[in-house]
């Protein structure tokens, strides 16, 4: 049984979340054309995307399941230029908890080294949760992912970690 809904509003809009123990959290909103749409973000990382027939909320249609390749995939069409914006909201009401942005310069130590070299998160606590990489956002990167001139990564941790992380990976 899902527990209450909470409503977020993000950029204008009202996103309903609902925790569904057990599988992970469902998140519906409104288009702008009266359309309720509807995400299940399991706990798995797998995905699935609903749509709802206008005047019945309770009847959602299965429109397409995603693997966790494939809604990372898809986050990264539709959110790369905005990824690192949205850590910053999402940790913004944890108090000590930050996001932050550090760039792979060419004169990094790091630059085309695998992430799992820099030994960040052992060495400072902060997880890099992301790398940008012009458009594209490998999420949830592995320590054996290739860092390259240009890349920023997001970090989440405190800010003397986020800035430990600077340092290590600093030219």
């Amino acid at each position: 049984m899902p527990l209450r809904p909470h409503a977020v509003t993000s950029c204008a809009m009202e996103v309903t979340e609902v925790l569904l123990p057990g599988v992970g959290i469902r998140y519906e909103f409104t288009t702008s054309r009266g359309e309720r749409i509807g995400v299940v973000a399991h706990r798995t990382g797998e995905s699935e995307v609903l749509g709802y027939p206008k005047g019945d909320p309770d009847s959602p249609r299965h429109l397409l399941y995603l693997t966790r390749e494939e809604a990372d995939t898809v986050a990264e069409m539709l959110g790369a230029p905005r990824v690192a914006e949205r850590f910053a909201e999402l940790t913004s009401g944890f108090p000590g908890l930050d996001a932050g942005q550090v760039e792979i310069t060419p004169q990094s130590r790091f630059c085309d080294r695998t992430l799992g070299d820099t030994e960040a998160r052992t060495r400072t606590g902060a997880s890099i949760v992301a790398i940008v990489r012009g458009d594209a956002v490998i999420a949830s990167p592995t320590p054996s992912h290739p860092l390259h001139a240009g890349d920023i990564l997001v970090v989440v941790g405190t800010q003397e970690g986020i800035s430990g992380v600077e340092r290590i990976v600093g030219s």
